[in-house]
């Protein structure tokens, strides 16, 4: 299955975030634009185990990305890094190549110049970011991504457990300190903060 018109993607993108909005566009456009730059005509066919996308931002944008790449985190193909830009890096594993397309500040302005009759910035946004031209949009620059087989789909380990609370971890995430093997969040990475019952 090549990929599908935009109207399609819209469609499956409304359906899985639970509401149309400027940054579902902004991220369907981004991750069309992703693949295209690469060549993938197939991301969620023929193509899917090709590609690895890193999503930089935990916005409405984001949910796009996997609509039209396929990728899941759940098959460990989506990535996310925190650094708050509505930004994505795709990946191609086949040829070695990756892209990274981040949204220009600058569309913000130029969604206000298209359409200032609409006064709703939402819907303004929404209107201009389905015709402007990918390079109004979009910033783009050919990177390197460095990911080890830890990192790959399909990657199977042995799951050790952490010498401290017992639990068992994956995928080479374990860290080790003084000849212990410690979970990330015994050796200090912990997000979360033990309370008594």
């Amino acid at each position: 299955m090549p990929l599908k018109s935009f109207d399609e993607y819209v469609a499956l993108a409304e359906a899985a975030h639970g509401h149309m909005c400027a940054g579902q566009i902004l991220g369907l456009r981004l991750a069309i634009y992703g693949v295209k730059l690469l060549g993938i005509d197939d991301p969620d066919g023929k193509d899917r185990k090709r590609l690895v996308s890193f999503v930089e931002i935990d916005r409405c944008a984001t949910d796009a990305v996997p609509i039209v790449t396929g990728c899941r985190l759940g098959k460990r193909a989506l990535k996310f890094r925190d650094f708050g830009k509505v930004a994505a890096t795709f990946c191609d594993l086949r040829e070695d190549r990756a892209v990274r397309v981040a949204a220009k500040e600058s569309s913000k302005q130029r969604a206000r110049e298209m359409y200032p009759e609409i006064e709703d910035k939402n819907a303004q946004q929404m209107h201009a970011y389905r015709a402007m031209l990918d390079e109004e949009l979009f910033e783009v620059q050919w990177v390197r991504v460095r990911l080890g087989p830890e990192d790959m789909p399909g990657y199977k380990s042995a799951r050790v457990t952490c010498a401290e609370c017992g639990e068992g971890v994956s995928f080479r995430r374990e860290v080790v300190e003084d000849g212990r093997v410690l979970c990330r969040a015994c050796a200090g990475e912990r997000y979360y903060e033990l309370v008594s019952e």
